[in-house]
């Protein structure tokens, strides 16, 4: 029995790195940077052997700044490549890639 789910015909990952002008560049930078920075704090809060829950907190912390740079990565993509593409009619494709990314990021 034939599924009668749409499959794309072409493969949904690129070959080749696509090059974008991030619209909150900045921002995003300013975010890593300070995720960056707590992630050496928690290996010197290992190092100098803190409460766990001290640092269990601090991994909190990193995993909702990472969790806020990426939905505004997902927003800024949703609303540039994916629109323009559905607005040129070439849409199929990055929705598929958008749903795709949407899957792993929610896990």
């Amino acid at each position: 029995m034939k599924s009668s789910a749409k499959t794309v015909s072409k493969p949904v990952c690129h070959s080749e790195p696509k090059n974008v002008v991030q619209p909150h560049k900045n921002a995003l930078l300013k975010r890593l940077n300070r995720i960056e920075g707590q992630v050496r704090g928690i290996s010197k809060m290992v190092e100098g052997d803190r409460y766990c829950i001290d640092i269990l907190t601090q991994i909190s912390a990193i995993k909702s700044a990472l969790n806020a740079v990426g939905m505004q990565l997902l927003e800024d993509h949703t609303k540039g490549c994916v629109q323009n593409a559905i607005k040129s009619g070439n849409g199929d494709d990055e929705l598929a890639e958008l749903l795709t990314i949407v899957r792993q990021f929610v896990r």
